[in-house]
Formats: structure tokens, C-alpha cells, sequence
């Protein structure tokens, strides 16, 4: 029985794909945990969805799963499009550029038992955790907006940004069933309905690692959607 559903979702990762997967496989066999992998691709031109397949015939399809989109359709349609197919009682999610490193989503289930978490995210601004790879003026652009973050939205975990987390099942699909927003307010929506949903949040510390290949997908709209989401979000709080 799987009981780790591991879902990357992927556009132009043809360089990286090779190397996540050999992590994620490595870091959760040496912990004997039972896993899938599910690579949900947008229709990338570089083809990641060929070196996906290739990937599928060396580990087999039992623990990589390929549900491929014709089209990019937003991180949280895809995550929705994963978890329809997907088989554990848990979700991990995570970026698929190298910037997530595999070795801790044993620290991540770890941590869930622990305390019997909804959800574990894993932290840029806590304990050890920290950021690699970025200039002064993008640490400090995340930074200030994970600041604002805190003060205007309360979420009780201290990285709201993240994409790298940990949720049981029926906890991920409610959030999604529930959330409305898009790219990267979506994951900030995500930890705003489950503060307002009463579920239990941990977090555990994170390294963050610029990407190795391939060009960034932050931009000016991204910013501009991260401004507008944020406000949206506030709004919608205080409305509660």
C-alpha cells in the first residue's frame, strides 16, 4: 500500500528531472517508506515529459506515475490533477528544479507523527533553515514579503510562501476544493483556509537552493499577483 504520494509538478525541467528523481528515490528508500512519485507535466517544449517516460521504464511504473496536461494550467489545477490521481494517505509537494532538496521529506514525516500534523511546511526563516543561490535585492525582496505576510495574515507557520510541504489527503483536498487562487498566491491561500479551517501546522527548517538549470519562472507578474493575492487575502481574513 502507498503511502506517500509525491506530486511534481513540471515545465522545461528536462535537466532537473533526472536528478529529483534519484534524490526522492534514495532519501525515502534508506527509510523504507512506501511511496509513488506522480509528474504532472504542462505540456513542457524542451521534453521533460520524454525524459519522464524514460525515467518511468528505469524505476518502474509503480513508483513513477505520469499524468501529463497538454497545457499550463496553474500549480493548483495541477495539484488538484495529482491528488485525483495519486494513492497515499499523505501528499508531498514540492518544486521540481532542484531548489527542494529530497533529504528532507523524511524529516517532514517525521515531524507529522510527531505531533499528528495536517500539515508540515517546510521553513526558509527558521532555525537553520535559509536561502542559497539569490542576490541581496531577491533575499530581500522575499524576506520583506514574507514579513508582510506575517503581520497582515497571522498564519501561524512562519513561511507562507513555500511550496515544499507535507499534507495528510483529505486535509489537501479540502484546501483545494476550497482555494481560488492561482501561481504563487495559491500556496498562501492554502495556509490561510487552514488556519481558518482549525488544522495543525508544523514547520520544519529548509534549505532553499536557487535552481541549476533552466531560468526562474519569478517574474514582474508574479510579483504584481503575490501584491494584489496578498491584499486579497487580508481582506478576505478580516472578513471572517
Amino acid at each position: 500500500m502507498v503511502q506517500y504520494s509525491i506530486l511534481l509538478p513540471t515545465y522545461n525541467e528536462k535537466e532537473n528531472l533526472p536528478l529529483i528523481i534519484w534524490l526522492i528515490v534514495k532519501y525515502m528508500d534508506a527509510e523504507d517508506h512506501s511511496y509513488e512519485i506522480i509528474i504532472i507535466d504542462d505540456g513542457s517544449p524542451d521534453g521533460t515529459l520524454e525524459v519522464a517516460q524514460q525515467l518511468q521504464e528505469i524505476y518502474g511504473d509503480d513508483k513513477i506515475v505520469l499524468r501529463p496536461r497538454e497545457r499550463k494550467l496553474g500549480l493548483g489545477t495541477a495539484y488538484i490533477h495529482g491528488l485525483k490521481h495519486s494513492k497515499g494517505n499523505f501528499i508531498v509537494i514540492m518544486d521540481a528544479d532542484l531548489s527542494h532538496h529530497p533529504k528532507f521529506i523524511p524529516q517532514f514525516i517525521k515531524k507529522q507523527k510527531e505531533g499528528d500534523y495536517d500539515i508540515v511546511t517546510g521553513s526558509r526563516y527558521e532555525g537553520d533553515g535559509g536561502v542559497y543561490g539569490w542576490d541581496f535585492k531577491r533575499k530581500f525582496i522575499s524576506t520583506a514579503a514574507n514579513y508582510l505576510t506575517q503581520i497582515l495574515l497571522m498564519p501561524g507557520v512562519s513561511d507562507i510562501t513555500g511550496s515544499f510541504r507535507l499534507y495528510k489527503r483529505n486535509v489537501l483536498k479540502s484546501l483545494v476544493d476550497d482555494c481560488k487562487s492561482k501561481g504563487y498566491v495559491f500556496q498562501m491561500e492554502m495556509i490561510v483556509k487552514a488556519r481558518q479551517k482549525g488544522y495543525k501546522l508544523a514547520s520544519v527548517p529548509i534549505s532553499f537552493v536557487d535552481r541549476f538549470y533552466g531560468e526562474s519562472k519569478l517574474g514582474a507578474n508574479e510579483i504584481v499577483q503575490f501584491a494584489t493575492g496578498l491584499i486579497t487575502l487580508f481582506l478576505s481574513t478580516q472578513l471572517c
